[in-house]
């Protein structure tokens, strides 16, 4: 008998651990997106991560603070469900009806598990959201090299790379608070939005302060703050009248993402026998005498070793990335977003993932990074320009690469030749019929992935980069400062890379009186374009002089802005009677928007110092 009762003691406790165990197989870890919103215009569909999910029963109750309400939900109701390649994934189509919070169960062979989902009332006005436009001017800045203002957070155990302001290449410990201590600065600097690089989880194990290899779309870096943080960054901003853009990548993930040790689908990355790099050849993509070997390699080879190259094509990946890019604008009230890499990811998915996040929100500016030359490759990118193959990428806004470059190559040496100097900027100006709107490129002289614009300017010499400012500030499309240029940084070591241009932010006190005089001309320009309609959307006519002088004007029915830009190492005689076209419709005695003082252009003995730009305002 008692041999019975240790045979059934022992049976109990070994079924026991089978069903613990049966039980325990069946989890959710991921659950994607985080939350939902009603109201929206994105059909909501969650992919849904854990273990054993394929084909799993799904039921839906609606939670009265922890217990579930019985009987039908009709807040929260599922439409389809598909399951993936991998058994551990499921997406979940559902139709969002009232706010509130729902249980989710999946049951599948006796086995259970569930998670808790969070529909929140949209915020009022959220669709008809406003953005930044051709009146705003953007600071872009490199999060983990801006400013530290909590060292706490330099290092976090979960995260693979230490903080180490030693290393060149590492991680110094820039972060949001550091953000929010410079919003200030910021605003006085004239700037009315920021451009923080990629603020999400980027766990690589080196090289990891720059955000592009993200390792998790859905929450913020540990290093950097929190979600909540971040929310409030937004908040402060808005607070001093400061808009946000994220910078997102929908091209590539981090080799660290979560799904890369699970993959729902075999094609959710870009795969090759062995690894594959693009071939950085946009062209591809509109060249009509471009092989199908070129455009793949192309549009599916990896960016780097731990950058995946995504695969936009499948489409609940499209889907995935879609709600990603609306849940961050809905969730953290954004203003706007850049898109790294754009051509990147192929053309008709990118336009497809463009198209919903403006479905969904009408005015929303989006600018992408399509890094090429010359100006009928960039022009190709945004939206409205006359494709000759009918494209429409859906992008409102390109970064404009062609003048930035002509101005960086006229501003590095004398110009004494026949198509240097101020030519060339002419030229690329020359090219603005190609663009389906001139007034939303996006205008600069540098960025995080070049060499500072005082490092390639001719002897370093501060009159030049007051020069690029100026052009910046006073030509179409919408300017972009990098967070340093107003100071006229330097790198310290271009010998080892981009990572000793992406520099923390200096304090003006601690700088010689050169650097602090560009920051007070830099400001009182920026400044001043904010309240300059004509700058934002005038209309543009210029003149070239082969002597490296540029003049134009930015003008409307009312009034008008004069430029005279001398980049020559002689003074000038401004040219006056040649401008007469523009200057008779209007009063040719203006004001110099910088000194206040009265100019009168219809003087012919008007003249320019060396490396000198001379801005005039006039009206009728």
């Amino acid at each position: 008998m008692k041999r019975i009762f240790i045979f059934f003691v022992f049976l109990w406790v070994v079924l026991g651990e089978v069903s613990v165990q049966a039980k325990e197989s069946m989890s959710v870890r991921h659950v994607e997106p985080l939350s939902w919103w009603t109201g929206m215009q994105m059909p909501l569909q969650l992919m849904v991560h854990g273990t054993d999910l394929v084909s799993s029963t799904v039921t839906i109750q609606r939670l009265n603070g922890k217990k579930a309400v019985k009987g039908e939900c009709t807040g929260l109701r599922l439409t389809g469900q598909h399951n993936a390649y991998s058994p551990n994934y499921l997406f979940l189509d559902l139709q969002v009806n009232e706010a509130g919070t729902y249980r989710i169960t999946l049951t599948k062979a006796g086995r259970k598990t569930s998670f808790d989902y969070q529909i929140q009332p949209r915020r009022a006005g959220s669709r008809e959201r406003q953005s930044f436009t051709s009146a705003d001017c953007i600071y872009l800045l490199m999060s983990d090299r801006f400013s530290d203002g909590d060292e706490t957070n330099n290092t976090v155990s979960t995260m693979r790379e230490k903080g180490n302001k030693a290393n060149v290449h590492g991680r110094w410990g820039g972060d949001i608070q550091g953000i929010i201590n410079q919003l200030d600065h910021i605003r006085e600097t004239g700037a009315t939005a920021i451009w923080p690089t990629p603020l999400l989880e980027d766990n690589e194990a080196e090289w990891s302060y720059h955000g592009y290899a993200c390792s998790d779309y859905y929450h913020i870096d540990p290093r950097y703050g929190t979600n909540e943080m971040y929310c409030e960054m937004v908040r402060k901003a808005h607070e001093k009248g400061i808009k946000v853009l994220m910078d997102m990548v929908p091209n590539h993930c981090g080799a660290a993402h979560w799904w890369m040790q699970d993959l729902p689908y075999k094609d959710w990355v870009n795969q090759f026998p062995e690894f594959t790099n693009t071939i950085n050849v946009f062209s591809a993509n509109y060249d009509v005498n471009a092989s199908a070997y070129d455009r793949e390699l192309s549009n599916r080879g990896w960016f780097d070793h731990p950058m995946p190259d995504m695969n936009l094509d499948n489409e609940d990946l499209l889907r995935y990335f879609q709600q990603w890019a609306i849940w961050w604008v809905e969730y953290a009230d954004l203003d706007g977003l850049r898109v790294d890499t754009y051509p990147y990811i192929g053309k008709q998915a990118s336009a497809l993932w463009t198209k919903a996040i403006r479905e969904e929100y009408p005015n929303l500016n989006i600018v992408g990074e399509c890094w090429t030359r010359p100006a009928p490759a960039v022009a190709y990118w945004q939206s409205g320009t006359k494709n000759y193959d009918g494209y429409d990428s859906g992008l409102p806004s390109v970064m404009d690469f062609p003048v930035e470059e002509a101005i960086r190559q006229a501003l590095e040496n004398d110009g004494n030749f026949w198509d240097g100097g101020m030519a060339k900027v002419y030229n690329a100006v020359a090219m603005d019929y190609l663009y389906g709107d001139v007034n939303q490129l996006l205008m600069f002289v540098g960025n995080h992935d070049m060499d500072r614009f005082a490092d390639v300017v001719k002897d370093g010499d501060l009159r030049r980069v007051k020069i690029g400012h100026a052009l910046v500030a006073t030509m179409r499309g919408i300017p972009q400062i990098f967070a340093g240029d107003e100071y006229g940084m330097r790198s310290s070591d271009r010998s080892l890379g981009h990572s000793t241009l992406r520099m923390a932010l200096p304090e003006k006190d601690t700088l010689p009186r050169a650097q602090q005089e560009l920051y007070e001309y830099v400001s009182r320009l920026y400044q001043w374009r904010k309240s300059e309609p004509v700058l934002h959307t005038g209309r543009t006519m210029h003149f070239l002089d082969r002597g490296n002088t540029y003049a134009f004007f930015r003008y409307n029915d009312k009034e008008a802005v004069f430029v005279y830009v001398n980049a020559s190492e002689e003074r000038k005689t401004i040219p006056t009677a040649h401008y007469a076209e523009v200057l008779s419709r209007y009063n040719a005695v203006g004001r110099n928007v910088l000194t206040g003082s009265a100019v009168d252009l219809s003087r012919q003995d008007l003249t320019a110092e060396p490396l000198s730009t001379l801005i005039v305002k006039i009206s009728k």
